[in-house]
């Protein structure tokens, strides 16, 4: 993974000195998800251009769905706290975003249209933690406002992430991160991820936020397995 990440670091900063471009970002995020053992299969298609409403349970989310979709993420901001993640949350055009300061709340908005605006898809995970991957917790509405109403053009569209063995590789409770990378990478086995791309809401499920947030989970939760 270092040396994935050697190669890829100065090839994105050349590619973004001379056109707005990601490709070495995503190609970096697939490469460690291959290497982490990921067997991904996709079922559906992202829409062109859409903000995904994904159920989260891992880490390995992030470069799933950069692989399949060619996402962008929407991350809380605690990731910005650590200087090296921030760098790498970077290179893929991540949008910070701090939960619990509702006065920033309109800034905030601001930041996601403005990235809807110039990357094809952005991902958001609503639960804002992760799951044990066998149902989700409730969706948070709050900055589901970048999109109330949708922008022009872009569709809102769930993503369920249903793992195969998902309490076994989820990270949930007090686990650390670093222990919970290290137990990913010492399994014997790979992990298989099954990523549903769901039609995109239309009609009154896009009649304001809390709509949106609680059309989405509906849909999520109908997908998972029993």
């Amino acid at each position: 993974m270092a040396v994935l990440l050697l190669i890829c670091a100065p090839l994105h900063l050349l590619t973004r000195l001379i056109a707005d471009s990601r490709i070495f970002a995503r190609l970096f995020l697939t490469g460690i998800g291959w290497l982490a053992g990921m067997d991904i299969r996709v079922h559906g298609r992202p829409a062109p251009h859409a903000l995904l409403l994904a159920n989260h349970v891992s880490w390995m989310d992030i470069p799933a769905l950069a692989q399949a979709a060619g996402s962008a993420f929407i991350a809380h901001d605690g990731l910005a706290g650590h200087p090296f993640l921030k760098w790498l949350c970077e290179m893929n055009d991540t949008v910070f975003i701090a939960r619990h300061e509702r006065t920033t709340v309109a800034g905030q908005v601001a930041e996601i249209r403005a990235a809807l605006a110039g990357a094809s898809r952005l991902t958001i995970f609503p639960e804002g933690t992760t799951s044990d991957g066998t149902t989700t917790l409730p969706f948070k509405s709050a900055l589901l406002s970048a999109i109330d109403p949708p922008p022009p053009g872009i569709a809102v569209q769930p993503v369920v992430l249903v793992y195969d063995e998902a309490p076994h590789v989820s990270w949930v409770g007090d686990e650390p991160g670093l222990d919970n990378f290290r137990r990913i990478l010492a399994r014997a086995r790979s992990v298989r991820l099954d990523i549903h791309f769901l039609p995109p809401l239309t009609g009154p499920a896009l009649a304001g936020r809390k709509a949106m947030a609680q059309a989405a989970q509906g849909a999520i939760r109908a997908r998972l397995p029993a």
